[in-house]
């Protein structure tokens, strides 16, 4: 009995901790560090990183010493015959030379002295890791991004379940009161079924905002790493992360061309086609590399080489091999002449970076000032929204005004909930946008 009661305790115990693993509560803040730890693009940026780095070890490997060992085993089944006239006789001779097995066993050491290309290709393996670690530092910009974008859809579709819930009961107390109304011979049947048209449009909003907040919530797994079907709860509302992200100060901040990590990046695209120029003209100066080898040879017509008596016999040889080029055919110049040109393309398009990243950092200066303006507006307007439909509504349950001019109110209201929600998301998302454009590093 005691061992089914911690049978079953494990086994709740297994479920517990699987649901908690499965569900996760997280601010803005807290999604932001989640995902550059566990995304899919900051885990493949941060691999990439690690095999920049081994591959700049890999081309400085060339140029250190490299030592390689071989044996061979030879045993032939048939040994072949040599025919010759020893004798002077002109009577030919059957003799076989060598003996049956031997075994051969040498170490080698070489060492490059001079190569050109080795020089231009360990400052080129610099350079692809420094471009890695760039790639690396752009992903976690996008990473932040992509998670702002994706938690602030959740918190505008959330609340605008919410706004439409809030206005389902206002129309269907007014649905009531006009069916009350069109029973007692006061309202017309148009009136009601107005008002039912606005309940079902409600109803089909609410539906397609639940599905869209299924999808906004799956997006947020993705843009976090987490599989598709974790329970997020998100602990930061839609209004304090306006309050946050309103930030006047963003406006005035100087944009730091140099620092900009797409700038850098376009510096190291230049920097690459300058190395293969480099590479290029290398190719036509001489390779030098030296050896020194050891082996010892055994012969035997039985397989005696593990017996003491064997006898063994040393060689050792020492070489150097220089290798010039002479003449390819202008192939090399042809090459030369291409990597020119590229690099030629490398700096036009290093001036046009800069002048998009200028013009980018200014639009999104503009834009997000625009977002500001917009949300007071849309706040303003949604107040006098909702006073205009209020008064309209106690007019027609006076019956001092028509349907039409309640449904008149009751649409504008609905429009400025809309703006107004729309307006809090892209404060939220224009400032991730500006912090991007001013390079403005993750936290």
């Amino acid at each position: 009995m005691k061992k089914y009661i911690l049978t079953l305790s494990f086994f709740a115990f297994s479920i517990v901790v699987k649901a908690q693993e499965q569900s996760q509560q997280l601010s803005l803040d807290e999604a932001i560090n989640y995902a550059l730890e566990n995304s899919y693009n900051a885990i493949a940026a941060k691999n990439d990183s690690k095999v920049a780095k081994e591959i700049v070890w890999e081309t400085t490997t060339i140029g250190l010493p490299k030592i390689d060992a071989a044996v061979d085993y030879q045993n032939f089944l048939k040994q072949p015959i040599t025919v010759a006239d020893i004798n002077g006789d002109g009577v030919d001779e059957e003799f076989v030379f060598g003996t049956k097995q031997n075994v051969n066993a040498n170490v080698t050491l070489t060492q490059l002295l001079f190569d050109g290309s080795y020089l231009v290709g360990l400052q080129s393996a610099k350079t692809f890791l420094k471009i890695s670690e760039q790639a690396e530092e752009k992903t976690a910009l996008l990473t932040r991004e992509a998670v702002i974008n994706a938690y602030g859809n959740i918190l505008v579709t959330e609340k605008k379940i919410e706004i439409l819930k809030r206005n389902k009961e206002v129309n269907r107390r007014i649905l009531r009161e006009a069916r009350a109304g069109y029973e007692n011979g006061l309202t017309e049947l148009e009136d009601v079924e107005q008002f039912e048209i606005i309940e079902g449009t409600i109803e089909n909003n609410i539906r397609a905002s639940i599905r869209l907040r299924d999808i906004a919530y799956k997006m947020l797994n993705i843009a976090l790493g987490n599989p598709t079907n974790t329970t997020l709860t998100l602990t930061d509302s839609l209004e304090s992360l306006v309050l946050k992200n309103t930030n006047l100060n963003l406006l005035v901040q100087d944009f730091n061309l140099n620092n900009h990590i797409d700038y850098r990046i376009a510096e190291n695209d230049r920097e690459t086609k300058r190395l293969i120029v480099q590479l290029e003209k290398s190719k036509s100066l001489p390779r030098l590399s030296a050896f020194i080898n050891y082996g010892t040879q055994g012969f035997s017509n039985n397989f005696s080489f593990f017996n003491s008596t064997q006898s063994w016999f040393q060689s050792s040889l020492l070489g150097v091999s220089l290798n010039v080029p002479i003449f390819s055919s202008f192939g090399r110049k042809a090459k030369t002449a291409q990597a020119k040109i590229n690099l030629e393309t490398a700096d036009m398009r290093l001036q046009e970076t800069k002048q998009k990243l200028n013009l980018a950092a200014e639009s999104a200066k503009s834009d997000y000032q625009l977002s500001i303006d917009n949300y007071q507006t849309a706040k303003k307007n949604l107040n006098l929204a909702e006073r205009i439909e209020k008064k309209q509504q106690i007019k027609f349950n006076e019956g001092i005004t028509t349907s039409f001019d309640l449904l008149q109110a009751q649409n504008q209201l609905y429009t400025q909930q809309n703006n107004f929600v729309q307006s809090m998301l892209n404060i939220i998302a224009k400032k991730a946008t500006l912090e991007n454009a001013l390079n403005i590093p993750v936290k």
